[in-house]
């Protein structure tokens, strides 16, 4: 099993930053992708970013440019550095860990006030 905790959601005005954390323990394998997904208010969860164990990238057209995810594979532990931070910006973000299943964290919210 595999267990994620989340930190640093928060309340920021528009155009602020944030910085979200997601540590991972138990058992962890060599090669797995960690990313963060979101879900406001009536809506479908998506895909905000996601990082490989390799490095590689993917984020959602939203966010190109504002956010920025990062890992520390020696710590299991992924990033989400949230920059220009827009209203529409606010949901329950969710740290993921996918290898043979997906793993999920417990959500933190994100509000953006304008």
């Amino acid at each position: 099993q595999v267990q994620l905790v989340e930190s640093g959601g928060g309340l920021v005005q528009a155009g602020g930053s944030l910085r979200l954390s997601c540590a991972a323990s138990g058992k962890i394998t060599s090669f797995n992708v960690m990313g963060w997904y979101r879900q406001a208010p009536g809506k479908q969860r998506e895909l905000v970013a996601r990082i490989f164990t390799g490095g590689s990238t993917n984020y959602a057209a939203s966010v190109k440019g504002r956010f920025t995810v990062a890992r520390d594979n020696a710590k299991n532990t992924v990033y989400l550095q949230m920059n220009s931070l827009k209203p529409e910006d606010t949901a329950v973000y969710y740290c993921n860990l996918r290898d043979f299943r997906d793993y999920w964290g417990q959500g933190t919210q994100v509000t953006v006030s304008s």
